[in-house]
């Protein structure tokens, strides 16, 4: 029993006074939570989604009170200077799996604010273009990544940060958009007709410079349950590898021997039961070693950069293709109203009002949504299905205006009802129903990306329908039939979920039981005894 007593009184010592102690962390490390907080800290990062949604969204959607002029500027088609907004859309939606690596690699902040600085630094150049290829690369390119970096990483620690409240807080926080188009509607049309819309984008970029410092404000999150300010550290919950070396001779023991015949490894993740046995043959027996190694701190868990397992989930297929179609519908509306208006007879300022009472509708939408989502008990996902079906009646409404009250009326009813599901649809992703909080990080990259295909063919694809029938309420035929598509594959969504669970259920069950049977009950004894047999057996060969 030679060194028995010492050492291991003292590492029992150590371990008795060890204690972890809870440190007040600084303003600029995560913030530390025992559960989904619903507010604390999340209040601050909803502000800053308001208005980082102000100056990306709310600037491409009011971008149409600029489309006359860029047509007489450059002498383009409409379906020309549309691609200006598709490509930006496309690039904003195509780089979202490259936002989700570089946020998990670099952290929401520092992509926020990179996105910012692209944002601003795309519009400005873009008051200084000659063609509108140069408009292609200032705004499509630099600011369309600069929206991916700014949009994608906000709205997804904020759903961190909110549980109960999740689908409210981000509805309320989302009408940052309607706000600024409401108010850039009316003031960039004052601004072009007395600076010319060159200086109006240098004064719209100069502003979305501030997306930095709404990007300073996002500090990231971390949910610890069950954590205590001071937590005692026990021996078998330590990340601490412990050996075994047993060997049998009428038990004797020694503590600094090297020498064994099984050496049993025991990791963190499963202590004390789940144990290895492993013969060793090279060295002598009849000793027993005891050695104990200790990490002070635990191994950090790899996180994926960008987990694409959510693409063997039907439900997220579904969910996928609806988000898909259904942006043919976002874009393409807003951006042709006011040219649809001024076809109709309507003047400037009032088409202006069109744009502003649409933006206004959209905010009570999202605030609507999100006040009925939050209700509990309710299927969100059947909600978001009534909202598109509506949606797809109000795209439908509009080529049967005629005037101003009517197309007034079908731009409220739109607005509404966009607000409805463009402030819920990224979201949703949180939901059990679809991929759950854990997975919508990677989950919102891969479907913004998805979507990116729709937002570069629709605002074109209207265009070019306007271009043939010189109509522009046809344009709205497009996006009614998109979002029918997506009506339809969003009701699929519910179905494939509950499909996957039923057929995952019997397949659990079966392998838990027959991993069951084939694990023996005390296979540290069946090995002992094998080895002590193979030993006498060698015994009476010799």
């Amino acid at each position: 029993m030679r060194g028995l007593g010492s050492p291991a009184a003292a590492l029992l010592g150590y371990r008795s006074k060890m204690t972890v102690k809870a440190v007040k962390m600084p303003c600029t490390t995560p913030n530390v939570y025992t559960k989904v907080p619903d507010g604390g800290w999340g209040w601050a990062i909803a502000v800053a989604f308001f208005f980082v949604e102000a100056l990306t969204y709310g600037v491409i959607k009011s971008f149409g009170v600029f489309f006359n002029d860029l047509m007489e500027s450059f002498d383009e088609t409409n379906s020309r200077i549309s691609w200006i907004i598709s490509i930006c859309v496309f690039v904003q939606t195509f780089t979202a799996p490259l936002s989700t690596v570089l946020s998990n690699c670099f952290g929401h902040r520092f992509v926020v604010m990179a996105g910012g600085v692209l944002v601003s630094t795309g519009m400005i150049t873009a008051s200084f273009a000659h063609s509108v290829v140069h408009m292609y690369i200032t705004i499509g390119i630099v600011s369309g990544l600069g929206y991916c970096l700014s949009f994608l990483p906000t709205v997804t620690i904020l759903s961190q940060y909110f549980d109960k409240r999740r689908s409210l807080v981000t509805a309320v926080a989302s009408t940052g958009e309607c706000f600024a188009v409401f108010l850039f509607a009316p003031v960039n049309t004052h601004l072009k007709e007395q600076i010319g819309w060159r200086y109006s984008l240098l004064f719209v970029g100069a502003l979305q410079l501030s997306i930095v410092i709404c990007g300073s404000l996002l500090r990231p999150i971390i949910i610890k349950e069950h954590e205590e300010e001071e937590v005692k550290v026990q021996p078998p919950e330590e990340p601490a590898e412990t050996k075994y070396m047993l060997e049998n001779e009428q038990t004797r023991t020694s503590i600094e021997s090297i020498d064994s015949g099984v050496e049993i490894t025991t990791s963190p993740k499963n202590v004390p039961g789940n144990t290895k046995a492993e013969p060793k043959s090279e060295e002598p027996k009849d000793h027993v070693q005891i050695i104990v190694e200790n990490n002070s701190t635990p191994p950090e868990p790899k996180t994926k950069l960008l987990d694409f397992s959510v693409m063997r989930d039907y439900s997220f297929i579904c969910y996928a293709f609806f988000g898909l179609f259904a942006t043919l519908g976002f874009f393409a509306p807003s951006l042709y109203v006011i040219p649809l208006s001024r076809s109709l007879g309507i003047s400037k300022d009032h088409s202006a009002y069109i744009l502003s009472a649409m933006a206004i509708a959209e905010v009570l939408g999202r605030i609507s949504a999100g006040w009925v989502l939050n209700k509990e008990p309710i299927r969100k996902i059947h909600i978001e299905l009534v909202c598109v079906i509506l949606l797809s009646v109000a795209l439908f409404a509009f080529p049967f205006a005629s005037e101003f009250w009517g197309l007034m009326t079908c731009s409220i009813f739109f607005g509404f009802m966009l607000g409805t599901v463009a402030g819920t649809h990224i979201p949703l992703l949180a939901e059990d129903d679809v991929v759950g909080i854990a997975k919508m990080s990677s989950a919102a990259g891969v479907y913004v990306f998805i979507q990116s295909f729709s937002g570069l063919a629709g605002p074109p694809l209207a265009g070019v329908i306007v271009d043939r029938t010189q109509n522009y309420s046809s344009a709205f035929y497009s996006c009614a039939a998109g979002t029918v598509m997506g009506a339809v594959f969003l009701s699929l969504v519910r179905p494939c979920k509950v499909g996957m669970c039923h057929q995952q259920q019997p397949g659990t069950e079966g392998s838990v039981v027959e991993g069951t049977q084939d694990s023996p009950e005390d296979f540290i004894d069946m090995d002992i005894g094998k080895a002590d047999h193979s030993g006498k057996g060698s015994d009476s060969v010799a």
